[in-house]
């Protein structure tokens, strides 16, 4: 019986002892986690008074002390300033050829008399007899410089009548002087497009668009090098993508000739697509003006079609300096209140403007320059065809005939260097004179390097034949010396 009642007991006990256990472990568990959450609050408190403390306090401590002599002295010593420039590599140290005449289809360079394709002298203008007397003239009455803006105290008579001679000559309302070329493009991009407006342009434009379009401020958007439906896709994807696209200021920026291949823009096409995406076409027509149309008055000639704004540097076919942009009367009279190289820069000398206007009578005079001109482009373009190493991509009326490798190296230094070795040997073996499209570390032109062959109306059938032959005999030489 005692046994029996301490056998119940046990059970007894047990069955307390887990009842116990049962409520214990909850409780137990709500205080560890309780424990637990405030724990967590607590460091996420502390980290917050750290960081509040932090951003209260001064970024830099004087010292309690001033400093003494010697450890300004060390310091100074110590201190090490960040380079203005890039370090320069031997890669990029070039000294190039000195002219030591003027610049027409021969030259000097180092006392010896070469044939010259590196000027873009399309017509045959340096140094002709009209252009000289008509400078000579000028400097008599005008002297050497105007000495101001335009706006304030620079305007002579001659560049209003330049001015006037150069819309008659285009067939435009109105025209505006630059006094030099390269500023023209990139003084008259900022004048029409502002932030928040958006351009489409050709990633082959050359170094002063470039300028233009950053100093614009606006939304740049670029197509692929004269590839008209990578246009049209980019026209369809930035209407899409801006709803606002109707309201603001939109433009398509091209060359009517690229100075970095020597394409030609098709401006029928171009036009086309601007008219259907309603947008405006600013054009460069440095290198097609004086040489595209039957009568040079440029591309919009030679497609028979209008554009909204056309500017050109007249340093080329003219051969005189400064710029000029076309248009309405409107679009001069803007930029001569808001164009920075116009307001800002001084005149453009008189007897360059005189100079324009004379060579712009002489290629009325004579239109067979044009055709002199096609000739020997076609002829230069024939006798490199075929060259070995390289590949002729610029269009047949293309007064830059541009070469490139058929088979890069895979680094533009590289292939900078190889052109390079070209262009040097040609001058010191058969004093040909061509030049590569260098490009600074501002360029940001995404075409391939080449070299290129500037042809002139003044150039001889002997010239060009000198020069094919030369350029295939180095190119051959070196590119096998690569291999």
């Amino acid at each position: 019986m005692n046994t029996m009642s301490s056998a119940v007991m046990d059970i007894v006990n047990t069955t307390l002892d887990w009842v116990t256990l049962a409520f214990e472990v909850p409780f137990a568990r709500a205080f560890v986690f309780g424990v637990h959450i405030h724990g967590h609050l607590f460091v996420e408190g502390l980290l917050v008074v750290v960081i509040l403390f932090l951003l209260s306090q001064k970024s830099y401590k004087p010292p309690k002390r001033p400093l003494t002599k010697k450890e300004i002295d060390e310091l100074c010593d110590e201190w090490v300033p960040e380079s203005l420039i890039p370090p320069l590599i031997e890669e990029m140290r070039y000294e190039p050829p000195v002219l030591e005449s003027a610049a027409g289809p021969h030259t000097i360079i180092n006392g010896k008399e070469v044939v010259n394709f590196a000027s873009a002298n399309y017509l045959g203008f340096v140094g002709h007899e009209k252009l000289i007397e008509s400078c000579t003239s000028a400097l008599e009455k005008y002297g050497v410089g105007s000495c101001g803006p335009r706006g304030f105290y620079g305007t002579v008579d001659v560049h209003l009548d330049c001015e006037a001679r150069i819309a008659k000559f285009l067939g435009t309302p109105d025209c505006i002087l630059y006094p030099y070329g390269l500023s023209t493009m990139f003084s008259a991009i900022p004048a029409f497009c502002k932030k928040g407006d958006i351009i489409i342009a050709d990633e082959g434009v050359h170094w002063g668009i470039q300028n233009g379009l950053y100093l614009s401020r606006s939304t740049i958007v670029y197509f692929k090098h004269n590839d008209m439906e990578s246009l049209q896709s980019t026209l369809e994807k930035v209407t899409l993508q801006n709803k606002r696209a109707k309201k603001l200021r939109r433009y398509i920026v091209v060359e009517a000739v690229y100075q970095n291949s020597g394409q030609i823009a098709p401006l029928d096409e171009i036009i086309r697509l601007k008219e259907k995406y309603h947008f405006r076409v600013l054009l460069d027509e440095s290198n097609s003006f004086g040489v595209l149309g039957s009568s040079g008055r440029g591309i919009t000639e030679h497609y028979g079609v209008p554009i909204d704004i056309i500017t050109a540097a007249m340093g080329h076919a003219l051969a005189t300096e400064g710029g000029f942009c076309v248009g309405s009367v409107r679009v001069t009279d803007h930029q001569r209140l808001s164009s920075s190289g116009y307001v800002f820069s001084a005149s453009l000398p008189p007897y360059l403007p005189t100079a324009a206007i004379t060579a712009i009578d002489v290629l009325v005079e004579k239109p067979d320059l044009i055709t002199k001109l096609n000739k020997n482009i076609a002829v230069l373009c024939k006798g490199l065809s075929d060259i070995r190493g390289l590949q002729l991509v610029s269009d047949v009326k293309s007064p830059i005939v541009f070469l490139r490798l058929k088979n890069s190296t895979g680094s533009l230094m590289s292939d900078s260097q190889l052109l390079e070795q070209i262009a040097e040997q040609v001058l010191k073996e058969d004093l040909v004179f061509v030049v590569t499209s260098k490009r600074s570390t501002l360029d940001k032109c995404r075409l391939p390097v080449g070299i290129r062959l500037f042809v002139s109306a003044a150039h001889s059938e002997s010239d060009l034949r000198k020069a094919s032959e030369s350029m295939k005999r180095v190119a051959a030489a070196v590119l096998a010396a690569r291999d």
